[in-house]
C-alpha cells in the first residue's frame, strides 16, 4: 500500500505546488512508483510536471464518480503518474455531499494504492472540503512555508484543522514536518521566522525540516519549460535543496514506520 503525503498551507505563494512537484519527481527519480494528485482547481501541478492539460479526464470527474480513477491517471515516462485538475474542481463544495463526503478521496485512492509506493497530494491554498479530503486520505502532512511573517498566520490556523481531523476521520494523521522555502540564512527575517516556526512546530507535535529551500529562479522557471526542477537546473541551489529534502523526508518516514 502506498504512503500518502499531503502538502498543505492555506496561505498561497509559499512554494506548495513547487514542493509537491519536486517531491513527486524526486521520489520517482529515486526509483519509487509515484502518483501525484492535484486537488487544486488551478491545475498547476500537472502543468508543472509538463503535461498537456487539454481534453483529458480530471479529478473532478473522478470525485463525482463519473469515471474510475484508473481511467483518469496520466502515465508518464520521465515523471510521476498524475491525476490532474481544472477549474471545475472549485465546485467541490456542491458535489461532495453526504455523510462520507470527507472520505471521498480516500476511498477513490484506495483503488490504486497498491499500484504505488507513494501518493503525493497538492492541496488548494484554503481550508475547504478538498483540503479536508486530502487530510483524511493522508498518512503524513508536509507544511511548506516561506520565510515571511504572513506565512506564520496560515501555519497557526492549520493547527486546529489538523487536530479536528485527527479527532475524527483520520486519527493516524502525522505531520512529517514544516518545510521552509524562500529561505536566506543571511537575513534576520528568515532566522526570526524559522525560530517562530520551530515554536509552532512543537505545538503540533512535529519539527522543521533540517533542509531549507533557498531562493532561486530555477524553481519558478522549470514549469514554463515542462520540466522538473531536477531536469531543468540540476545544480541550482533550490534543486540541491529539494534533493536533500526528498532524502530527509524518506528517512523520517522510515524512522517513524
Amino acid at each position: 500500500m502506498a504512503v500518502t503525503i499531503v502538502l498543505t498551507n492555506q496561505k498561497g505563494g509559499v512554494g506548495k505546488t513547487t514542493s509537491s512537484a519536486a517531491l513527486a519527481s524526486g521520489l520517482k527519480g529515486a526509483g519509487y512508483r509515484v502518483l501525484a494528485v492535484d486537488l487544486d482547481s488551478q491545475g498547476n501541478l500537472g502543468f508543472s510536471l509538463g503535461l498537456d492539460m487539454e481534453e483529458e479526464h480530471t479529478m473532478c470527474e473522478v470525485l463525482k464518480g463519473e469515471i474510475p480513477v484508473k481511467d483518469a491517471i496520466r502515465h508518464t515516462e520521465d515523471c510521476a503518474d498524475i491525476l490532474t485538475s481544472d477549474i471545475l474542481l472549485s465546485e467541490a463544495e456542491m458535489f461532495l455531499t453526504g455523510t462520507a463526503r470527507q472520505l471521498k478521496l480516500k476511498n477513490v485512492l484506495d483503488d490504486v494504492s497498491s499500484d504505488y509506493d507513494y501518493i503525493i497530494i497538492d492541496t488548494p491554498p484554503a481550508l475547504n472540503i478538498l483540503t479536508v479530503n486530502g487530510y483524511a486520505a493522508a498518512d503524513y502532512l508536509v507544511i511548506p512555508m516561506s520565510a515571511e511573517i504572513l506565512s506564520l498566520v496560515g501555519l497557526i490556523q492549520l493547527k486546529e484543522t489538523i487536530e479536528s481531523v485527527q479527532g475524527s476521520v483520520n486519527p493516524k494523521l502525522n505531520v512529517l514536518g514544516i518545510l521552509m522555502t524562500k529561505y536566506n540564512r543571511r537575513t534576520r527575517l528568515s532566522r526570526e521566522v524559522l525560530e517562530m516556526a520551530q515554536t509552532v512546530a512543537a505545538q503540533i507535535g512535529t519539527e522543521v525540516f533540517d533542509t531549507k529551500i533557498r531562493c532561486g529562479v530555477a524553481a519558478a522557471e522549470a514549469p514554463a519549460h515542462g520540466l522538473s526542477i531536477f531536469d531543468y537546473a540540476p545544480k541550482a541551489n533550490p534543486t540541491v535543496d529539494y534533493r536533500d529534502f526528498v532524502e530527509e523526508a524518506v528517512q523520517k518516514m522510515h524512522k517513524g514506520a
